[in-house]
């Protein structure tokens, strides 16, 4: 598949030259492919075959006995479908010096299965979909919006159904099996909620209302995505003086593409308010890998109780607010203007569908495109 000449952001060798690492990242996001592609011929399990994860539960020794003095890495896909392997896997760390890279598409089963046994003894790195750098002049913003950037389904002849496939079988089927909620059919239809929260405030008790489901359900559902890589939580930037911050996180999922099937949405085009809301949802990804793959930078949003929001604060230096349109205007710098007057941050941008870079009263306005390559070169 095309996907095998892509080159990702994350770099594996280089962190596992420190100590063993754990690599989380939803299905399909490419884990299995990157390490086949960066690790050679490591001694590797893949849980996902029926065989070795039986194998294994029956004998975790196994992994000593099939080690030689070479063996410096040894790798084990999808570790929390077996997380009593961890336990071997602490001892072969301390006996033998042996390195681990641990992938997972699931934080709580490890958590359950007591992933606290390795202490500080393992890094941990966030694998997520293509990101514009990666993919280069592969890449094409709307079509990135409406089918998303999973590796599987971005180059698929048929990524619409492979989408909905991905949404109807893994986020359904796959999480019940997993055993992380009994109730599939109200989960089934809480996606739907969750997915039309996307790029907003949770208020958890007026969804709870709104579904007639108990608050203590939706909290339970909402953990479930953070904790199988599905959606995570934007924190608010409260630092603000002048005018008081919001304090509530900002939900998103963590794909356009899973987002918009989930929606039940038909195609999105740009210059509706559709495109504005999932280009932002676009933008948190690419914000969000950034942060991630180059040294664990914060991100956060920020939104005053007098209703002024900026869509995104960049490790405490950048204050960026994301535009679905053309042509900016003074008044749509409204916001970020009523944030600067707290002197926080460095650089106030707007990111937008213009076609050339300008700026007005010091604020810098890039073409989408632009400011992507300038993010990824760390020129922001």
């Amino acid at each position: 598949m095309e996907r095998f000449n892509i080159e990702r952001k994350l770099n594996l060798q280089k962190t596992l030259e420190r100590k063993s690492v754990f690599l989380f990242g939803p299905r399909q996001t490419g884990k299995s492919w990157l390490i086949r592609q960066t690790l050679g011929k490591e001694l590797s399990y893949n849980l996902l075959d029926s065989d070795v994860m039986l194998k294994l539960s029956r004998s975790p020794n196994l992994m000593r006995e099939e080690m030689t003095e070479q063996t410096q890495l040894i790798v084990i896909d999808e570790v929390q479908r077996l997380p009593q392997l961890l336990e071997t896997v602490h001892l072969m760390i301390e006996e033998y010096g042996v390195r681990f890279l641990l992938t997972s598409s699931s934080a709580r089963k490890l958590r359950r299965g007591g992933v606290n046994l390795l202490g500080g003894r393992a890094l941990q790195r966030n694998l997520h979909p293509f990101v514009m750098k990666e993919l280069e002049d592969r890449f094409d913003l709307l079509k990135s919006i409406n089918i998303g950037l999973l590796p599987s389904i971005y180059f698929s002849k048929d990524a619409v159904e492979d989408l909905k496939a991905y949404t109807g079988v893994y986020l359904k089927e796959e999480i019940a099996a997993e055993g992380l909620t009994r109730n599939l059919p109200a989960f089934s239809r809480f996606l739907t909620v969750a997915a039309l929260c996307n790029a907003r405030q949770l208020n958890i008790s007026k969804i709870a209302n709104d579904a007639q489901v108990a608050r203590t359900t939706i909290q339970e559902y909402f953990g479930i995505l953070r904790d199988t890589l599905i959606g995570y939580e934007l924190p608010a930037w409260r630092e603000t003086v002048k005018r008081k911050a919001a304090v509530s996180s900002k939900f998103y999922l963590f794909d356009t593409g899973v987002a918009r099937i989930l929606q039940n949405r038909s195609e999105i085009h740009a210059g509706t308010p559709e495109f504005g809301d999932a280009l932002e949802t676009y933008f948190c990804h690419e914000l969000r890998s950034y942060a991630d793959y180059c040294g664990g930078m914060s991100l956060h949003y920020w939104r005053s109780t007098t209703g002024y929001e900026v869509d995104f604060i960049l490790d405490g230096r950048a204050a960026i607010e994301v535009k679905g349109t053309g042509q900016i205007q003074p008044c749509d710098l409204k916001p970020l203007r009523a944030l600067r007057e707290e002197n926080l941050f460095e650089k106030y941008i707007v990111v937008s569908m213009d076609d050339r870079p300008r700026q007005i009263d010091g604020i810098r306005i890039y073409p989408w495109r632009q400011f992507l390559a300038m993010l990824w070169n760390n020129e922001i």
